[in-house]
């Protein structure tokens, strides 16, 4: 599956902490629901995992206890549903209201909380743009050890770890989903990181308060790569 893509000097880009006020804003003065958003970005993230294992096969979904990690269960509804064999790892079982809701869905499809050694792809969906660092340690320990899965592997928003000073992160995905617009932070991980932005739904009134657009191409794909 392809996605159209675009230029870094053609998309607009906004700081993390930007996004932050536009999520609270969408939600306060639009009321568009987290589940939506959630089920909006669980979606598109199963149509670029599609993109990356087209013949269905094993996937291993890294979850957190937020709506990061409820975005990931949304995606491994999806991709049980069409027919891909998904495990989940949760290092942290106590997940916060809406991602348990997601969880229980996701395993009536057919997803298991199961460890697997050799995934045909992997996905972190551990922590989004909440995160703080340092990472509790039982999520270092299971990190360092998806990053030497040999199959590609995707990272939902942010990277697990990612340090928005320096652009680093403890986790190395070989793309990264981020959500809504292109983060400022990750245009030093265009070198060597496949970038996608997908739409959540959020509407182009709350991009023009931020001094930002929609990018184009969500009107024809939800996904849009990014490249230098």
């Amino acid at each position: 599956m392809d996605f159209p893509e675009i230029n870094i000097t053609e998309i607009a880009t906004m700081p993390i902490e930007s996004f932050r006020e536009m999520d609270y804003m969408a939600v306060q003065q639009y009321n568009l629901p987290i589940e939506l958003m959630m089920e909006n970005a669980g979606l598109n993230l199963a149509r670029l995992a599609t993109s990356f294992l087209p013949e269905k096969g094993e996937i291993l979904i890294g979850v957190g206890t937020g709506n990061n990690g409820g975005g990931g269960l949304v995606a491994a509804r999806r991709l049980a549903a069409w027919g891909y064999t998904v495990f989940l790892e949760m290092p942290d079982k106590n997940l916060n209201e809406l991602p348990a809701s997601q969880l229980k869905k996701a395993l009536t499809f057919g997803a298991k909380i199961e460890k697997q050694k050799n995934p045909k792809l992997f996905i972190d969906a551990y922590f989004g743009f909440f995160q703080r660092l340092p990472l509790p340690a039982i999520f270092v320990k299971t990190l360092e050890s998806a990053n030497q899965f040999s199959c590609p592997k995707i990272s939902l928003d942010l990277p697990s770890g990612f340090n928005k000073s320096t652009s680093e992160s403890l986790f190395k995905p070989d793309a990264i989903l981020t959500l809504a617009a292109m983060k400022t932070e990750l245009i030093p991980l265009l070198e060597t990181v496949q970038i996608f932005v997908a739409d959540l739904g959020i509407p182009s009134s709350v991009y023009s308060q931020f001094g930002t657009q929609i990018p184009f191409t969500f009107l024809s794909s939800g996904i849009v790569k990014v490249v230098a």
